[in-house]
């Protein structure tokens, strides 16, 4: 696995002892994102998978 992966800091968990999140403060105003890299593609196709099962879960409970 790559150190990207296994850090609290991708998987969300990087919070300060204030309870503010320490990622927002910690970002540069100016970040470039390589949207040809296949990670990039990688990571945008399953973020779109997994809120698509959020919108599909969430309509069929309002059916019911």
């Amino acid at each position: 696995m790559s150190e990207r992966q296994t850090s609290g800091a991708a998987a969300g968990n990087n919070k300060t002892s204030g309870g503010q999140d320490a990622s927002k403060t910690d970002v540069p105003e100016d970040f470039d994102i390589d949207l040809d890299d296949p990670e990039t593609e990688k990571a945008a196709v399953t973020i779109q998978s997994q809120f698509r099962k959020f919108q599909k879960k969430k309509k069929c409970d309002d059916k019911s």
